[in-house]
């Protein structure tokens, strides 16, 4: 395994003994000398506690994944337990396991240079440029969609109470269990199945809009069927509470009816769940243009910006850019922004794809999105096997799921002992060893800095 000092040589930041080099967000980056002679503790290892959050969505006790890796859900405690975040963000930072300091104070403070590596510093400055989390969802999230980097800005300026980042968020799901969602617009001839088979959705978009959408032809991708898309789409949404109570509740008598007689469709199926979950919520109507998407243990999904979604069930970890931006629509008690959303989707009609990964070396699966702030590795180590993961120019979070064993590397700041729960903070530059050493497999997850950006 490589030195601390050979460790901090790979940077190469060239910048000249003893000056710094002034650099995005205003930070100074240390030359390569003023790196190395920063304490082996300023790049060590560390365990890091990551922040709960209890939405309404989430599972409670020990049927919350997030719960039982966060230490809680005890007897009595029936809060939702619903994400885990590991990461930088202000509205719900790590912190030092040790200390309790908070991992954004403690990079500003050590370095963000020599913790982070010169390229991301430059780059994104003090902050990690991605969110690690894991989720656990009992209840349908809300009918959502992420703003891209100048929607983002401009929704930040205009309402930042609301949102409050002005940074994109596209973002990957790898499910961990059966993981349910919904996710882009169907195809064209699957919703003019809608149109001509629900009429309480027909009822909503109206006859014009309907009428537009059944002679529409699918060609050059869609294109021309994306403003009917968008113009139907907007319709529903936008159209009266009273209305939409009506119109949910004739969809739901007809369908408990036609059950009794045929197997209902799995959409169908889905929509009277959301409707129970969401009682008299355009979302459950909204279901029908969206595609419904099931993911095995280890298949991923990546929703890049202005993409509507909606996670439904299960358990996953999710990496995303550093932002808490959600501009919802639907199935939710929270904030909505109808029109906002309506405005702001591609209108994109496709199957997501479907991510199962690339292996990277023996046990180790990689996950690359089109994203430079992101990658996920995924780890399963049978008992008594190990893998070493190489330094990479980048910063790294690993998150033990399951099982147990040791994380050694150069600067660990403890004994190593790793085990379901614990989280640890992996400056760039650090090669780390994983053995596990229990009596069952050990499975870990790596979010990273996309390799592709430092191509």
């Amino acid at each position: 395994m490589a030195s601390s000092t050979t460790a901090s040589s790979q940077m190469g930041l060239g910048l000249g003994i003893g000056l710094g080099k002034a650099i995005g967000h205003g930070m100074l980056v240390p030359s390569e000398t003023e790196a190395e002679a920063q304490p082996d503790m300023a790049r060590g290892v560390l365990r890091l506690r990551g922040a709960v959050q209890h939405y309404e969505w989430g599972r409670r006790g020990d049927d919350s994944l997030v719960a039982r890796l966060a230490g809680g859900g005890d007897d009595g405690d029936r809060r939702p337990y619903a994400e885990l975040w590991m990461g930088t963000h202000p509205s719900a930072p790590s912190s030092l396991a040790a200390s309790g300091e908070s991992l954004r104070e403690w990079l500003a403070r050590r370095g963000p240079a020599a913790l982070l590596g010169r390229a991301v510093a430059a780059r994104w400055g003090g902050d990690l440029p991605f969110l690690f989390k894991v989720l656990s969802v009992a209840k349908a999230l809300s009918i959502q969609a992420h703003p891209d980097r100048e929607l983002a800005r401009a929704l930040h300026a205009l309402r930042p109470a609301t949102y409050r980042d002005d940074n994109h968020k596209p973002e990957m799901a790898v499910a961990v269990t059966e993981f349910r969602a919904l996710c882009g617009f169907v195809r064209i001839q699957e919703l003019k199945d809608v149109l001509r088979t629900v009429p309480e959705v027909r009822e909503l978009v109206g006859k014009e809009e309907a009428a537009k959408l059944m002679a529409a032809k699918e060609h050059d991708g869609g294109i021309g069927v994306r403003p009917y898309l968008q113009s139907a789409f907007t319709k529903l949404m936008t159209a009266s509470k009273e209305t939409v109570s009506e119109a949910v509740s004739k969809l739901k008598s007809r369908l408990n009816v036609e059950s009794k007689v045929r197997t209902l469709t799995k959409k169908e199926q889905l929509v009277l769940s959301l409707e129970m979950q969401y009682p008299e919520d355009v979302g459950v109507l909204a279901a029908f243009f969206f595609n419904y998407v099931k993911l095995s243990p280890g298949e991923a999904l990546y929703i890049g910006a202005n993409e509507p979604h909606a996670y439904l069930s299960g358990e996953c970890v999710e990496c995303m850019a550093t932002s808490d931006n959600v501009v919802r629509a639907g199935l939710t008690p929270k904030y909505i922004d109808v029109q906002t959303l309506c405005s702001m989707l591609t209108y994109n009609q496709n199957f997501p794809e479907i991510l199962r990964g690339v292996p990277v070396q023996a046990h180790v699966t990689r996950y690359t999105p089109p994203s430079e702030e992101f990658e996920v590795d995924r780890c399963l180590l049978p008992p008594g096997e190990s893998v070493t993961m190489s330094p990479v120019p980048g910063p790294s979070i690993f998150l033990v799921m399951t099982g147990e064993g040791e994380i050694e590397a150069d600067s660990m700041l403890d004994e190593g002992r790793a085990k379901e729960g614990d989280v640890f903070f992996v400056p760039a530059h650090t090669e780390v060893r994983i053995v596990c050493s229990g009596p069952g497999s050990m499975q870990l997850y790596r979010a990273g800095v996309n390799s592709g950006f430092f191509s």
